[in-house]
């Protein structure tokens, strides 16, 4: 779904008090009141519809728009030895990623977790050049962020977590750590994971090799540990591995994301089956783990052993792209417009419709502002005594998302001049 999708006009409707019109149609203000009017049914069509005729007051419309969230892309790319086709792959690619990203209206920002730089002999990095790089190749852009950190093909989902928390053995100076990253994700941002990698994050049902058993007095690491692992120890290590991702540790900084990823897969039905490639050995894994999390997810994958095709990375990069796209979320904070010249609003007088396919249904307002709100939604203002937005409430705010993404043509529609229906 196209950015252009998530900008919907909202049409205010302004009241006009009355003691008679002026030349153009309006009628003049005055300090007197509207008379009530009736709230028609919820499959009433057309603004001019769900006001009373013979009400004494008159209409005038403000435009504003209803966009989409920032959207967060990290992407984890695997420094290992075999890995070379596909790094030179990303360095080629990410910058037209951005440019589909860009292209969709979303304000997005790529983080790289991988090794920075040049690479030299065995040593694999990655060096992303400008303009997401900013001026020179290598380095940090207005939105994009290099984390440097040494992705080993079997820990991402240790070193995910362990840097994003900072604990014992993924700090800034060790040798599987990197700087701080936590606060380049934004709060309100949709999250996007996007790993690259021959391997499986191993796991104690899938060790790295035979005879590596996890220490059975931690918490062991499973195909879902990057979203509940409860944090501590590493059953591998003596490492501390930070707590995944859904759990009570971040809130919902990361509710909604999607992951994504290119490794050895070879079969829709079998996780145990990889890829076949020309290459001895490679892939190493069939990537069990990822694939439990993009089938969860709904994410979007492709098969390592198609690394030096660059037509079919073009694929990849478009897949991740939709998705992001596709899973942004709207913005549910709606700013009151500023009125024509010459008119006020009654902020005691506003209903909110929400319109999709060819309907409407009122929104009831909460009176008790956000802690009103309950599983049947509704909406609020920021302040009752002066109001500058319109909430919706995260029931509603789902609602509308899915209504935009079924019908492709929905809007919140803020009547003003009609008694307003409260919960």
């Amino acid at each position: 779904m196209s950015g252009g999708m998530l900008r919907r006009s909202l049409a205010f409707l302004f009241l006009c008090l009355a003691l008679g019109c002026g030349d153009d149609g309006r009628r003049p203000l005055t300090d007197g009141s509207p008379s009530d009017a009736e709230v028609p049914p919820a499959d009433a069509t057309g603004f001019d519809a769900f006001l009373d005729p013979d009400a004494s007051c008159a209409t005038a419309t403000a435009g504003a728009t209803l966009d989409a969230d920032p959207v967060d892309i990290i992407w984890m790319v695997d420094n290992s030895t075999s890995m070379e086709p596909a790094i030179r792959e990303v360095e080629d690619g990410l910058n037209e990623f951005a440019s589909r990203i860009a292209g969709s209206g979303l304000d997005y920002r790529v983080i790289m977790l991988s090794q920075q730089g040049e690479s030299t002999g065995s040593s694999l990095r990655v060096c992303i050049p400008p303009p997401l790089a900013g001026d020179s190749s290598c380095g940090d852009g207005e939105r994009f962020f290099h984390v440097a950190v040494d992705i080993r093909s079997t820990q991402q989902v240790e070193q995910f977590l362990g840097t994003l928390a900072q604990t014992e053995g993924y700090a800034e100076g060790d040798s599987r750590g990197s700087r701080p990253w936590r606060d380049l994700l934004r709060p309100n941002a949709t999250k996007t994971i996007v790993v690259v990698t021959d391997d499986n994050s191993r796991t104690c049902a899938n060790p790295h090799s035979e005879g590596v058993n996890c220490d059975s007095g931690d918490a062991p690491l499973t195909d879902l540990s990057l979203e509940n692992y409860p944090g501590g120890n590493n059953p591998f290590s003596d490492l501390i591995i930070g707590p995944g991702i859904l759990t009570a540790e971040y809130g919902d900084l990361f509710e909604g994301y999607t992951f994504n990823g290119i490794y050895g897969w070879g079969s829709t039905s079998n996780p145990e089956v990889s890829c076949e490639s020309s290459i001895a050995g490679f892939p190493a894994k069939p990537g069990q783990t990822y694939t439990a999390l993009v089938e969860r997810t709904g994410g979007v994958r492709a098969q390592i052993c198609d690394q030096s095709d660059s037509a079919a990375w073009d694929s990849f990069f478009d897949a991740v792209a939709e998705t992001v796209a596709s899973t942004a979320r709207i913005a549910c904070t709606l700013p009151l417009p500023v009125p024509p010249g010459g008119m006020m609003l009654n902020p005691r007088q506003v209903n909110v419709f929400l319109s999709a396919g060819g309907a409407s249904d009122i929104i009831p307002k909460v009176s008790g502002g956000a802690a009103s709100c309950g599983p049947t939604g509704g909406w609020f203002y920021d302040d009752d005594a002066n109001p500058t937005t319109v909430e919706l409430c995260p029931a509603t705010c789902d609602l509308a998302q899915r209504a935009l993404e079924e019908s492709g043509d929905a809007s919140v529609d803020v009547q003003f001049g009609c008694d307003t229906i409260l919960i």
